[in-house]
C-alpha cells in the first residue's frame, strides 16, 4: 500500500513539475483587452494605407480549464489587394499562468495560403508539440515532437514577453526562445534595442521599449518584426514594423481599451 501511495504521489508530483516547467507570472494584461491598429505598406518605396489590424484578448476554457483566448487578425484593403494580399489570422490559448496550449496560423500573403496548428502538452518533464500544415490543395502534413525545454509560438511568446521585467537590460540584450510552427521547432530570439518616442494614429505619443522579434535563417538572424511596446507594466505595442517576403509593413495603434494597468508612458 506504502508502495502504490508512493508511486502516485511521485506521479502527481511529476505532472506537476511539467506543467509548471512552462509557466510565468502575468503582469500585463487582463481578459477583455482589445487594440486596434492602421496598417501601411510599402509599395515602390512610398507608404500607402493598407488596412487594419486588431488583437483581442478574452479569458475563456480550453478543453475544460480556464484559459486566456487571444486572436491577431489583419485586413488588407481593396486597393492594396493590386499590389499585394495580406490575409492573416492568427489564434492562440495558454493558461492563465502562461504556458502555452495551443497555436493556429491562418496566411494569406499574395499566392501563398497555409494554415499551421500547433497542439502544446506537458508530462514527464517535457513539452510534447503536434504540428500540422495544411496547404493550398488540400494536403496536409503532421509531426510530433518532443523537447526538454520550453516551446513557444509567435503569438504564445508575445503574450508571454509583455510580461518580461525589462529593468536592468542594455542595449543588445538577448533572449532565446525556440518557435514552433506547423512543420518545425526554429532557433528564433528577442533583442532589445533600448527606448524610444512613437506617435501612434491615436495623436498620442508613448515612451516605448524597442524590441526585435529575429529568426535564424541560413546561419544569420534576420529581424521579422520589430516592436514598440509602452514602456511601463502593460507593454503594449504602440508600433509594429514587419519585415515580409514581398517588402515591408507598418502598424500604428489607434486605440486601446481593457488594458490591466494604467497607461503612463504617455509623452506630453
Amino acid at each position: 500500500m506504502k508502495r502504490k501511495i508512493t508511486l502516485l504521489l511521485l506521479s502527481i508530483f511529476v505532472f506537476s513539475a511539467a506543467s509548471a516547467q512552462c509557466t510565468f507570472k502575468n503582469t500585463a494584461f487582463k481578459g477583455g483587452e482589445f487594440l486596434s491598429y492602421n496598417l501601411y505598406y510599402n509599395w515602390k518605396f512610398v507608404w500607402v494605407k493598407a488596412g487594419t489590424a486588431s488583437m483581442y484578448t478574452v479569458q475563456s476554457n480550453y478543453r475544460g480549464k480556464p484559459a486566456y483566448r487571444a486572436s491577431l487578425t489583419t485586413r488588407g484593403n481593396n486597393k492594396v489587394d493590386e499590389m499585394f494580399v495580406l490575409r492573416d489570422t492568427l489564434l492562440c490559448y495558454s493558461s492563465l499562468d502562461m504556458a502555452p496550449l495551443y497555436f493556429r496560423k491562418g496566411a494569406r500573403e499574395g499566392d501563398r495560403y497555409t494554415v499551421d496548428e500547433v497542439w502544446y502538452s506537458y508530462k514527464g518533464g517535457n513539452t510534447h508539440l503536434t504540428q500540422r500544415r495544411l496547404f493550398k490543395d488540400g494536403t496536409s502534413k503532421t509531426v510530433n515532437n518532443s523537447r526538454e525545454d520550453c516551446v513557444y509560438d509567435m503569438l504564445n511568446i508575445f503574450l508571454r514577453a509583455r510580461s518580461f521585467n525589462p529593468e536592468g537590460w542594455t542595449k543588445g540584450h538577448v533572449v532565446k526562445i525556440p518557435i514552433a510552427d506547423g512543420n518545425s521547432i526554429d532557433p528564433a530570439q528577442l533583442r532589445y534595442r533600448g527606448k524610444s518616442t512613437i506617435k501612434a494614429d491615436n495623436g498620442k505619443k508613448y515612451r516605448c521599449l524597442e524590441l526585435s522579434y529575429m529568426e535564424l535563417e541560413k546561419g544569420k538572424y534576420k529581424e521579422i518584426v520589430r516592436f514598440y511596446v509602452t514602456d511601463d507594466s502593460n507593454h503594449i505595442p504602440v508600433r509594429l514594423d514587419m519585415f515580409l517576403r514581398f517588402g515591408s509593413a507598418k502598424a500604428f495603434l489607434t486605440s486601446m481599451k481593457g488594458n490591466k494597468n494604467p497607461v503612463t508612458c504617455i509623452v506630453p
